[in-house]
């Protein structure tokens, strides 16, 4: 009988307990999470099986970089980030309000709304025309409402993100593109 079918014999693995301090007999002996590779750069016998953890982030990057690409990710995060800043700002001290606006729950509603439409714009970009339209003019509604938009800045990120979410196009590289692309390729 080999090692390996008398360690399987052996009944299942004791449950795991605490950490064994380093150097220790029980920590030399404990199963690493990543393949040990010899000078050869071949895996040892008995090495667990899974890639090291530069794949799996390359992996994840990779994932996350398909995700942005396939909606108004710009955008509907500077609508987001915009209706942050201006409910942020109707939160500062009164030394630094310049007004409260028309009143005080349209204030807390409209960039409440405009952070809700860049989460809309992340996540649901089969309607983002709709959504950016509404930031646009949410963003411009806080000028009157929240402290000039935010001072300004929560406004301006609004406009800018729905302009973005506005004019964001899924598909191809434009011709021009292309072609600079091709002649690399072939180059």
């Amino acid at each position: 009988m080999s090692e390996d079918e008398q360690n399987r014999s052996a009944g299942p693995p004791p449950e795991p307990g605490p950490d064994p301090e380093p150097g220790s007999p029980a920590a030399q002996t404990m199963p690493t999470l990543w393949p040990m590779t010899t000078t050869a750069g071949e895996a040892e016998p008995g090495a667990p099986a899974g890639p090291p953890p530069q794949g799996r982030v390359r992996r994840y990057r990779a994932a996350f970089r398909g995700w942005r690409r396939s909606r108004p990710f710009w955008g509907g995060l500077l609508v987001l980030l915009g209706g942050g800043e201006i409910l942020l700002t109707y939160r500062a001290p009164f030394g630094l309000v310049v007004h409260f606006g028309l009143y005080g729950l349209a204030g807390f509603l409209v960039p409440a709304l405009l952070a809700v439409l860049g989460l809309l714009i992340l996540f649901d970009p089969q309607h983002r025309v709709f959504y950016a339209v509404l930031a646009v003019l949410a963003s411009l509604g806080t000028w009157l409402t929240s402290n000039l938009g935010g001072f300004i800045v929560g406004m301006l990120l609004g406009l800018v993100g729905g302009s973005l979410a506005f004019g964001w196009q899924y598909g191809e590289k434009p011709a021009r593109k292309r072609r600079r692309v091709r002649a690399r390729a072939t180059g």
